[in-house]
């Protein structure tokens, strides 16, 4: 075990994802990781697809103790990053790492990091000092991200096997350095191996569709195809290629290098 990792032998994980509780890829990843350390599930009560790293700063958080599966679980009434927050301080779970997900479809680009409820709990949990992994499914109807997350026809064996490798391959080699979290995507059929990757620019070429209510109101609806044509060497290509992607990320948004070009501009 490298020194960066200090990863007890077995350690404690955080579980949260943004499909909520009742998410049948939520259990499925806690499966895998029961195998792996001491487990607490804190996640949103419904679902929360796309909210990417907000906080209920507004209004008071309620959490209701739930037995789900014959284990005792937390539902936050709440986003994401509001039920990593709980279990970090208010559960006081003091995790050696968060897991968030399994979640129903794709978090693949540089779009998903900046909206994905999924990814934008692992981002507040690095933020505290713990290092995360996220983990993504990809789905080829993507009105399956928006069905009922206790109904799902996939099965859910390559998902576990996934997830227990990749959870213990960090724990006996150490989170790699300078790392804040593990961007894991999984596709819907694999036939590759892991491939380590950059963020592809956008997944979803964005439209808006305009439509009218039963009074005749116009309103607007948020839509978009898939990008399926990526460079090579990006999370969108390895996944269509059939490999599971691991995209490197950190909570460091700085332009790096652009220091010098924004200087002139103050000159």
């Amino acid at each position: 075990m490298t020194e960066q990792s200090r990863f007890p032998p077995r350690p404690r994980i955080l579980l949260t994802n943004d499909d909520g509780i009742s998410s049948d890829t939520l259990w499925a990843t806690y499966q895998a990781l029961q195998r792996i350390g001491d487990v607490l599930v804190c996640a949103p009560a419904t679902q929360q697809s796309a909210v990417g790293r907000s906080l209920s700063i507004f209004k008071p958080l309620r959490v209701h103790e739930v037995m789900m599966h014959d284990v005792v679980s937390y539902a936050v009434e709440g986003s994401p990053t509001d039920s990593v927050v709980i279990g970090l301080f208010a559960l006081k779970w003091n995790p050696d790492l968060v897991v968030s997900g399994t979640n129903i479809g794709e978090n693949l680009s540089c779009e998903a990091v900046t909206t994905s409820g999924t990814i934008g709990a692992a981002l507040e949990a690095a933020n505290h000092g713990v290092p995360a992994i996220a983990f993504s499914l990809q789905v080829l109807d993507q009105g399956a991200k928006f069905s009922d997350p206790r109904q799902q026809e996939r099965k859910f064996d390559e998902v576990t096997t996934v997830v227990e490798d990749v959870v213990r391959r960090v724990m006996t080699q150490g989170f790699p350095s300078g790392v804040h979290v593990l961007n894991v995507n999984i596709p819907h059929i694999i036939t590759g191996a892991y491939e380590v990757t950059t963020l592809a620019h956008k997944l979803f070429q964005t439209d808006v569709e305009m439509r009218h209510d039963p009074r005749g109101r116009e309103y607007f609806w948020l839509t978009g195809p898939l990008i399926k044509e990526a460079p090579k060497g990006t999370d969108i290509y390895a996944v269509n290629q059939g490999n599971i992607s691991i995209t490197p990320l950190t909570i460091d948004c700085t332009a790096r290098g652009r220091e010098e070009a924004v200087l002139e501009l103050f000159l």
